[in-house]
């Protein structure tokens, strides 16, 4: 039922968005527009409470209870485990925006700033930072701690329902359960493949800068279809072969990549404002957190943190339960440490390098990224590489690693999609996965066919709406089955009765 209905829902979006493009992306973004408008201040308080619940549980009596049973030890080695959930967490993202973000933040920056100015440029970091840093690796752990919780612990069936057992009972096996999958799975779908469309667009841009291909609609949608068939192969291999492989690919990729445009830039100027930028991040963390413009009427929060945190959540129910699944074995600790600090700490570094090394060419008056992000946001990567020796190199293994990243977070995307619709079997049948592999290729062209990069944020918006209510369930579910297993009080042992001593034995 599940599989049907969302097949279903998934086959007329796509059907829409290829006979009536335009009508898409009309409706599309009224309703964005409606959503950030009346629901901003839930998405801001909603995912900070994500934060603090995940700090909380990792501080608390439950940090040392395993994701599994007592004598289980993790499956993966800490740096596969590591790689595989940064690839499929935001890798591609992290490449398309390291450069667009932290210089559109310098042009047009928060809080009446004076743009493209120090001021500004500080500012566009530290934003940066806050988008890419703690609050969306606490989104993800809170989908994935849940679902490793009740499927390793609990027994229970891999799936985005069984986690409200303790609030539902046994109605997660019945109608309600499947329209908490259903919700899930819709979230996923849209979510990925807004991502996967922002990947064709900048391999595009990769591709013209290294080699001519023209820039267009056309050459994406061929791109999409290329990397589909790949993914799709990858998928078929299963999760210890094809995702491992790519994830530790991707990483090394990343690294180098990153290490090259450290000593190629201004190196002693990026440790300056890694230094500054943490140091900023830190200390309005909380007003970062809360800020909206209601006296202003100001639409920069609307157009990039709550964007951001919709997207986050969007693709929370896939992330997470990628994450729980090669997770199994790790303690509550653990798993909050190293799934939030790590990854965040990767980010800061990579926009220091990227957005900082930009943003020193702005201050010096080299305006030509300015004018490249301001024209074609999938471009500023590449513009920065053209400021760099050795550009062309670097753009070829820049294209290389968003080909890897786009492969990878569409192959676990698919083997989720799949457990989900699969009643949680943890290894879903081909034909299932490539039948999800195919839907959201689709989806990704009908996004783009009906607005282009506002299409794709459309879909984020919209999906992440739904699913964030089931994540603040999930938190009440998960500390109620916590606090279940490991009561505060337990209750005494009853000694035996009687007037002879028990027995030793």
């Amino acid at each position: 039922m599940v599989l049907y209905l969302s097949v279903a829902f998934i086959v007329a979006f796509v059907a829409w968005g290829l006979l009536s493009p335009t009508s898409l992306g009309a409706v599309s973004g009224s309703a964005v527009a409606w959503t950030t408008a009346s629901f901003g201040w839930y998405y801001l308080l909603a995912v900070l409470a994500f934060l603090l619940f995940c700090g909380y549980l990792a501080l608390s009596r439950y940090g040392s209870v395993k994701l599994g049973r007592d004598e289980d030890e993790p499956e993966f080695s800490t740096a596969s485990w590591f790689a595989m959930l940064f690839s499929a967490g935001m890798g591609i993202g992290l490449v398309f925006w390291g450069v667009a973000e932290p210089v559109s933040h310098f042009l047009k920056p928060p809080g009446g700033l004076t743009p493209e100015s120090p001021e500004a440029a500080r500012a566009a970091l530290k934003y940066s930072f806050f988008h890419w840093g703690l609050h969306p690796w606490a989104i993800y752990s809170v989908v994935a701690l849940s679902i490793a919780y009740f499927s390793f612990r609990r027994g229970e069936p891999t799936l985005i329902s069984r986690t409200f057992r303790p609030l539902l009972g046994d109605k997660v096996e019945g109608p309600l359960g499947n329209v908490i999958d259903v919700l899930a799975i819709l979230a996923t779908v849209f979510g990925v493949a807004a991502s996967l469309g922002f990947g064709a667009v900048q391999i595009n841009s990769g591709l013209n800068s290294a080699f001519g291909l023209p820039v267009g609609v056309g050459s994406q949608l061929a791109i999409i279809a290329a990397v589909t068939v790949l993914y799709m192969l990858s998928a078929s291999t299963g999760l210890n072969k094809g995702i491992q492989l790519l994830s530790n690919a991707n990483v090394v990729l990343a690294g180098l990549l990153m290490a090259a445009v450290f000593v190629l830039g201004p190196t002693v100027f990026l440790l300056d404002t890694f230094t500054t930028s943490v140091g900023g991040y830190l200390q309005d963390l909380i007003n970062l957190s809360t800020r909206l413009t209601p006296f202003t009427g100001d639409t920069w929060v609307g157009g990039w943190t709550i964007f951001y945190w919709a997207w986050w959540i969007a693709w929370a129910p896939f992330v997470g339960l990628f994450i729980a699944r090669v997770s199994r074995g790790r303690t509550i600790k653990e798993f909050v440490t190293g799934v939030l600090l790590v990854p965040a700490l990767v980010s800061f570094l990579w926009f220091t390098v990227f957005g900082g090394s930009a943003l020193k060419q702005e201050l010096g008056g080299n305006v030509a990224i300015a004018e490249a992000t301001q024209k074609d946001v999938s471009t500023a990567l590449f513009a920065l590489f053209d400021t760099l020796p050795f550009g062309g190199g670097l753009a070829i293994l820049a294209t290389l690693l968003i080909s890897s990243f786009f492969i990878t977070s569409a192959d676990s995307a698919t083997y989720v999609l799949g457990m989900q619709s699969s009643k949680g079997n943890p290894n879903p049948s081909n034909p299932v996965k490539l039948t999800w592999g195919l839907l959201q290729a689709l989806i990704a062209v009908a996004l783009l066919l009906s607005g282009g990069l506002s299409g794709l944020q459309s879909a984020s918006v919209l999906a992440a709406l739904p699913f964030s209510a089931i994540m603040l369930g999930m938190c009440w579910s998960l500390h109620k089955a916590l606090s279940e297993e490991f009561p505060r009080h337990p209750a005494p042992v009853r000694q035996p009765t009687g007037g002879s001593e028990p027995d030793a034995a």
